[in-house]
């Protein structure tokens, strides 16, 4: 009696927990999230730093975003090969078949920079804070790139009354604790940061074309407990979005010029979920060690991304 009822309470818990997965889910059908804050018809850029980044953190968001109703485009910077156990060339292939497992168009739209002088891989290495942004503005700002080097050979440029361009509307990266604190992760938030500092430098009066989101970090605990995590960044979520259209004229000029909600959710169905799994599995073969095994099955960021809009 005592056994039947144990596997009943069990059978009884795992329905749960699949009853509220789904329930949770941020997909454009679900009919509890649908009316969270959502992207569309932007032009994306994922900055990671290595291969498989995109897959066991950003997973959920890169799945949301390349829905096809949406029309975002979406594309994929990477600054190393993750080259520090000699794998580079493997892993760069990783990368761009994991990019269309998750939803990318082609494989023209992942960008791998194999530069170990400038961006080495590894745990003990910080990125230059210059070189990251020296390569978003050669990469996203030709404009700025180019009045840059007229300053740096002493020719006059154009002035502020200019305003700022980009070929980007949006730049999605690690935000300032990286997550698993990896130095070249905080490197590219930093890195970020400064390319619109400088891309805004001189232009007052002017709304920056891109905005900025970042990956939240969370306490440990949060990280390893999958999907049970949605209900506080659902919460945290919409009071910080509350807050903000609360905050008067700003808020206001802030959502008329574009610039974009405070916060975004994307809690993966069970379906995505499996695709993210795959993407890791099938794809990244030569970083499935024992413990990543740990991190895709109960990790949150493999099932739950809120991204904060930095105010630069």
């Amino acid at each position: 009696m005592s056994t039947s009822f144990n596997w009943t309470a069990l059978a009884v818990a795992i329905a749960a927990v699949f009853l509220f997965w789904t329930l949770s889910s941020t997909t454009p059908t679900s009919p509890f999230t649908r009316s969270f804050p959502r992207l569309s018809n932007k032009r994306i850029c994922l900055l990671i730093a290595h291969p498989d980044d995109e897959a066991m953190f950003f997973a959920p968001t890169v799945l949301a975003l390349t829905k096809p109703e949406l029309g975002n485009h979406l594309k994929i910077l990477c600054l190393s090969t993750g080259d520090a156990d000699g794998l580079g060339e493997t892993r760069k292939k990783e990368l761009q078949k994991s990019a269309l497992e998750l939803g990318l168009r082609s494989e023209s739209d992942v960008f791998i920079v194999d530069d170990l002088a400038r961006f080495p891989d590894g745990m003990d290495k910080n990125w230059d804070v210059g070189d990251v942004a020296s390569l978003l503005a050669s990469a996203f700002a030709p404009d700025m790139a180019a009045s840059q080097k007229a300053k740096a050979s002493g020719k006059k440029s154009a002035g502020s009354e200019k305003a700022p361009t980009a070929t980007i509307d949006v730049l999605l990266t690690f935000d300032q604790h990286g997550i698993s604190n990896h130095p070249n992760h905080r490197s590219l938030y930093h890195g970020a940061v400064n390319f619109l500092r400088t891309l805004m430098k001189d232009k007052a009066g002017f709304t920056c074309p891109v905005t900025l989101y970042t990956l939240t970090t969370t306490s440990i605990f949060r990280k390893y407990v999958g999907i049970l995590d949605a209900p506080l960044s659902m919460f945290l979520g919409v009071w910080s979005n509350l807050l903000a259209s609360m905050s008067g004229s700003k808020a206001k000029d802030a959502a008329a010029s574009g610039v974009g909600p405070v916060r975004l959710l994307f809690v993966s169905s069970i379906s995505d979920w499996i695709v993210a799994q795959s993407a890791m599995v099938k794809c990244h073969q030569s970083q499935m060690v024992w413990f990543r095994w740990g991190w895709i099955t109960i990790g949150r960021y493999m099932t739950v991304n809120d991204l904060k809009r930095e105010r630069v």
